[in-house]
């Protein structure tokens, strides 16, 4: 009666009493009852974490992780149509065009953007920088033929030989000059050799320029620039001054930076064939020992770094995992989905000693309490 019959009996639109059988009959009930008293006494968050602690160990999660690594790789290797590469340039440009500037404009805004790198920057290279023999001449040459060549020494000169400045120098020379020069200034006067050099370099620009040119050969302009562009470095300066310049320098970058920074990493990213790095970095990859033998670190390393995750947040996971997760719901959609003849094999197959105990100690009592009657009746 328990058991059987598996299905309802009707005779007309009534239904027999005792079918079906008393678990066929309650089936939802006892799937009820049996989701309550697993998840409440068997699958209990505790155990729940218990067990995820026991497949979460180091040792598992390694050896997934590897396997993963193992298969990505493998991907990679076997890739003929060069996908992989593709998802790689996408995510370069990406990152160069948009990611990149955005995390360096913002790291710019601090007040130590840089600043051990730049101050090793300006330590080792900018200190240090000094200029070869052949460097300096180079320079020199530039200096004379392109920024001060004659023509503008004389343009200079003129600008500079103004009337103000021609005044100013003819009553100089005359108080405060002595012995030879005085004479010379007070007697002769600058002021009309000063007015007719002016003029000459007005009226006669080229004979002016040559004689500025043979001035500055006879004088040995070049050379003087030379020695001083050859000799001139930072480690000269004061201790003081090249603190400043470091300070200066560090700024400058940083101001760049922030006001400029998008702008040219944007324009340097766009430069990139990203396709083709892309391509050389997955051929590098599908040929390289070193990827394939730091797989196995690689994966340890993360395993490490999951394993302290989830000794903080394990709980709290398996918290939220239980919603999502329905394991009651799953229960009782199980139970109710078990055919009857399944359900009683499956707990006969369990409890079969028991019900069977149960059978004959309801035969003894129902003997003994029919003889016990029997003999009460007799007695009566």
């Amino acid at each position: 009666m328990l058991f059987k019959p598996y299905r309802a009996i009707k005779i007309g639109n009534r239904r027999l009493p005792f079918t079906p059988g008393l678990i066929p009959r309650n089936q939802e009930r006892l799937a009820q009852k049996v989701s309550d008293a697993i998840m409440t006494s068997l699958l209990t968050p505790e155990e729940l974490q218990a067990i995820a602690q026991r497949l979460l160990q180091t040792e598992r999660v390694q050896g997934a992780i590897y396997w993963l690594l193992q298969l990505a790789l493998d991907q990679v290797k076997s890739d003929t149509d060069q996908r992989s590469a593709q998802i790689l340039a996408n995510i370069l440009r990406d990152f160069a065009d948009q990611s990149l500037p955005r995390i360096i404009v913002a790291l710019a805004r601090r007040e130590d953007f840089l600043q051990d790198q730049l101050d090793q920057v300006f330590d080792q290279v900018l200190l240090d920088l000094q200029l070869t023999d052949e460097q300096a001449q180079q320079l020199a040459n530039w200096i004379i033929n392109v920024v001060v060549p004659p023509d503008t020494l004389r343009l200079l000169l003129i600008d500079f030989l103004t009337d103000r400045n021609i005044a100013i120098l003819d009553r100089d020379l005359r108080t405060k000059t002595s012995g030879t020069y005085w004479l010379v200034a007070n007697v002769m006067g600058v002021q009309s050799a000063l007015v007719k050099l002016r003029t000459f370099c007005i009226e006669e620009k080229l004979a002016c320029n040559a004689i500025v040119a043979e001035l500055l050969v006879s004088l040995g302009i070049r050379q003087r620039f030379v020695e001083w562009l050859a000799s001139l470095s930072l480690q000269n300066l004061p201790v003081r001054t090249v603190r400043q310049l470091r300070q200066q320098f560090r700024e400058s970058v940083r101001g760049y930076t922030q006001n400029k920074g998008i702008s040219v990493l944007q324009n340097l990213g766009t430069s990139v064939d990203w396709d083709e790095s892309a391509t050389l970095v997955v051929n590098r990859l599908r040929t390289s020992e070193v990827v394939a033998t730091s797989l196995k670190d690689v994966s340890e390393d993360l395993a490490l770094i999951l394993e302290r995750y989830l000794e903080r947040d394990l709980e709290m996971i398996v918290v939220k995992a239980l919603p999502i997760l329905n394991l009651d719901q799953v229960i009782i959609d199980r139970v109710n989905r078990t055919a009857p003849e399944d359900l009683e094999s499956a707990i006969q197959g369990i409890v079969k000693t028991e019900l069977r105990a149960i059978v004959i100690l309801g035969g003894v009592l129902g003997v003994v309490i029919g003889l016990l009657q029997s003999l009460i009746l007799l007695f009566s």
